[in-house]
């Protein structure tokens, strides 16, 4: 048999497979197409039919890659995360694979991080001076921190005087926390029913109360202490630009 005789062609759910697991990252359905006409295009003779692969069959053979995955319990599964299919461990199986490469020590976000970087996922693009606004506590040390870990980016400039930054998630963001699409993230309806009872009743007490609470909560946050060891880049450079004047005007009349 010479060496470009092919006993059995592989099925397309094969190919995709192959590819998620040799791609160092997600694959869209567009790259995946692409290496099917390069290959066709290429190799010519029995391979050209893959050429002709559209995106349904592609998608199916994806879903039927899924399926077969989760039915044979191999650790395995595939998952959408911002627009692009990748290979994964099974989220069981995720102790066992951090411990074999030694990478026990995950990224690990503290409470102040993790605020922040909801404050901008929900209302991306934003300025740092709404985070400070909802969070009560001046943010530069925590958004450089997750500037440095490649979750939050500078989008543009504001048209606001002075023209400040404006702040977004990545798509690293997406990827560390599984979702396909920032619109994925759960509504206010849906945070509130996922609310504990105990909050919901700390929900409904009067305002003037509320306000208290808000203030108290607020003067602790201003203790907080944040890490200053951070690695400076371009977008953590826009940090360090001078904070418009008609912002420190409008912090003041707000201590007020």
């Amino acid at each position: 048999m010479s060496e470009s005789t092919i006993d059995v062609l592989p099925e397309l759910k094969q190919i995709v497979g192959a590819l998620l697991f040799a791609a160092k990252e997600p694959l869209t359905i567009k790259r995946i197409r692409k290496a099917m006409i390069e290959t066709g295009t290429g190799f010519g003779g029995p391979y050209e039919q893959y050429a002709k692969a559209t995106d349904q069959q592609l998608e199916g053979a994806l879903q039927q890659l899924k399926e077969d995955l989760v039915k044979a319990k191999l650790g395995l599964d595939i998952s959408l995360v911002g627009g692009a299919y990748r290979l994964q461990n099974d989220a069981a199986c995720g102790p066992f694979v951090r411990a074999l490469l030694e990478k026990n020590q995950t990224l690990r976000l503290s409470k102040p991080a993790l605020e922040t970087l909801a404050i901008v996922a929900y209302r991306q693009p934003c300025l740092r001076s709404e985070i400070e606004e909802v969070r009560g506590v001046s943010v530069d040390a925590v958004l450089r921190k997750l500037i440095d870990m490649q979750l939050v980016r500078v989008v543009r400039r504001s048209e606001l005087p002075g023209r400040p930054w404006l702040f977004g998630t990545t798509q690293k963001f997406l990827e560390h926390f599984g979702i396909n699409h920032i619109d994925d993230l759960p509504g206010s309806a849906e945070l509130k029913r996922a609310m504990p009872t105990d909050e919901k009743k700390q929900s409904t007490k009067p305002f003037p109360e509320m306000e208290k609470e808000l203030r108290a909560d607020a003067s602790s946050r201003a203790k907080e202490k944040e890490d200053p060891n951070l690695v400076e880049d371009e977008s953590v450079a826009a940090l360090d630009e001078e904070v418009n004047p008609l912002e420190k005007i409008a912090k003041k009349e707000v201590k007020k």
